[in-house]
């Protein structure tokens, strides 16, 4: 069944004590709101309730974030992001103690891994981590490639396919891996990001919430969405970014509520 837009009817939204937002075409495009995403962070407030921003986008660092956001004018701490990158980080220090990585990824994730005690490699390393790289050239292809050739574990900060920005669509990660997989013949082992359990568990002890009590909100179903439904957490679809309502009549992952955009939430917190 597919929820009605706009609407609230059995009041869950008065039973959620903290949101998990989505950034890029959840609450902002590039470097503008969305339309009513500020007042909706004041009601939430106004509410006694919390809010995290949980992104997939492992091209920047926690910090930049915050400052990206203190331009846009918000202020918040480092406790109120929460992204791939950090995710990954958990997971290899869990099930890679200590093993050289080849990470192909921007400088800022980069310097992220490396102040988290991660030993980087290009030339002889023993896992592959995949993240959205802006930086990407040829030649970091063709290693990357080589080296998933060869079979060593084969991980990626998470799954996007796009990453939407202010004059539409640029290739993210997913893309990434369709063309690892056209020349290395593989997927990724593991997908770390949105919707995978390891950031969603990481998520709640991190800010330190109840999944039951805690809303996925974001603009993708295939991610978003499905990180919120399948882990635990309410899952609430905005259209304000990537998805649409025919999407939502044709996914296997179906919302537990839909709102044209987070604005139409506040009167239902």
């Amino acid at each position: 069944m597919i929820a009605t837009v706009d609407v609230d009817e059995k009041g869950v939204l008065k039973g959620i004590n903290c949101f998990a937002l989505d950034m890029d075409g959840t609450v902002y495009l590039g470097e503008q709101w969305i339309d009513g995403a500020r007042d909706f962070l004041k009601a939430v407030e106004r509410a006694g309730k919390k809010y995290v921003f949980l992104t997939n986008n492992s091209s920047k660092n926690p910090q930049t974030y915050v400052e990206k956001l203190g331009r846009m004018g918000l202020t918040i701490g480092l406790n109120q992001i929460v992204t791939s990158g950090e995710a990954t980080i958990a997971y290899l220090k869990k099930n890679f103690p200590g093993k050289r990585v080849f990470l192909l990824g921007n400088e800022l994730l980069q310097e992220e891994f490396v102040e988290a005690g991660v030993k980087l490699d290009e030339k002889t390393p023993e896992v592959v981590v995949v993240g959205f790289d802006t930086s990407l050239t040829y030649a970091k292809m063709c290693r990357v490639c080589d080296f998933v050739r060869e079979g060593l574990p084969y991980l990626s900060t998470h799954p996007d396919f796009n990453c939407p920005t202010e004059s539409g669509f640029i290739p993210d990660a997913g893309a990434i891996h369709a063309f690892i997989h056209a020349s290395a013949f593989r997927y990724p082992d593991h997908v770390i990001g949105k919707p995978s359990g390891d950031i969603m568990d990481y998520l709640a002890q991190r800010a330190g919430v109840s999944k039951g009590e805690t809303a996925m909100v974001g603009d993708r179903l295939y991610t978003d969405v499905a990180a919120g439904v399948k882990n635990g957490y309410t899952g609430i679809l905005v259209l304000s970014g990537e998805a649409g309502m025919k999407d939502v009549e044709e996914s296997e992952v179906k919302p537990d509520l839909i709102f044209s955009s987070v604005k139409e939430m506040i009167p239902f917190l």
